[in-house]
């Protein structure tokens, strides 16, 4: 490692810490998160965690994305959110000493570090700034789930593919013929929709005739995207 990339990957020098609540850390706090902290590569499609492990620490995600599922009844993923650069993973576990609720997935390869919880649990007890930090996280993600669980309860497929469509645009932007830069599999969208593969696929056929979608295998570009805000709103 050159001297400039080890200046970087030092947690006091990383830009990423500025994404999330680390940036409420003390200098010698991340001095000492820097001495212990372990840089992974996890491959496309290996977990980061699985849902009932017992967490020794978070993982921060330095590139790539993620997807945070839980297992229903019926056996199917549901997937509650996807993580990318900047996201803390694991925090809540780690914090209440539970067993994880969601399983973490590479959906594309990806750069984290991994943080013991030493490093984590001693500033909770000793910076307010960084208690606060969390909480404000916790709550924006309690927040998150609970628009989650209100989408599934009141809207339709077709209104929850628009919507998942349009996230997935407006927070990994497109390629330069348009496509919707993030991959993912039709399972994926579903357990993203929370609906049965077959349903997805037959509700995109009907976007792709309805001239709202363009798609040629795993691509997918949005062609009309005002419609599509007004299906997601439950306007078409």
């Amino acid at each position: 490692m050159s001297n400039h990339d080890h200046h970087q990957s030092r947690c006091e020098n990383c830009i990423i810490r500025q994404m999330n609540s680390l940036k409420a850390l003390r200098k010698e706090e991340l001095k000492r998160m820097s001495d212990s902290k372990e840089a992974r590569t996890i491959k496309k499609g290996d977990n980061i965690f699985q849902e009932g492990d017992r967490l020794n620490g978070v993982f921060c995600v330095r590139s790539g994305v993620s997807k945070l599922s839980k297992l229903s009844d019926n056996g199917r993923d549901q997937i509650v959110k996807l993580a990318t650069k900047g996201e803390v993973l694991g925090q809540r576990s780690v914090i209440t000493q539970e067993q994880a609720n969601l399983s973490a997935t590479a959906l594309e390869d990806m750069e984290v570090c991994f943080i013991p919880k030493d490093t984590i649990t001693e500033p909770l007890r000793d910076n307010v700034h960084f208690t606060n930090a969390i909480l404000k996280q916790m709550a924006s993600d309690l927040k998150f789930a609970d628009d989650v669980i209100v989408n599934m309860a009141q809207k339709t497929v077709r209104q929850r593919l628009a919507e998942t469509l349009l996230y997935i645009e407006d927070n990994f932007g497109v390629t330069e013929d348009g496509s919707l830069k993030l991959q993912l599999t039709r399972a994926d969208i579903a357990d993203i929709v929370g609906t049965a593969t077959e349903l997805l696929i037959r509700t995109l056929t009907k976007f792709k005739k309805e001239e709202l979608v363009a798609t040629q295998g795993k691509n997918i570009q949005l062609t009309d995207k005002r419609m599509l805000k007004q299906i997601a709103e439950g306007l078409g």
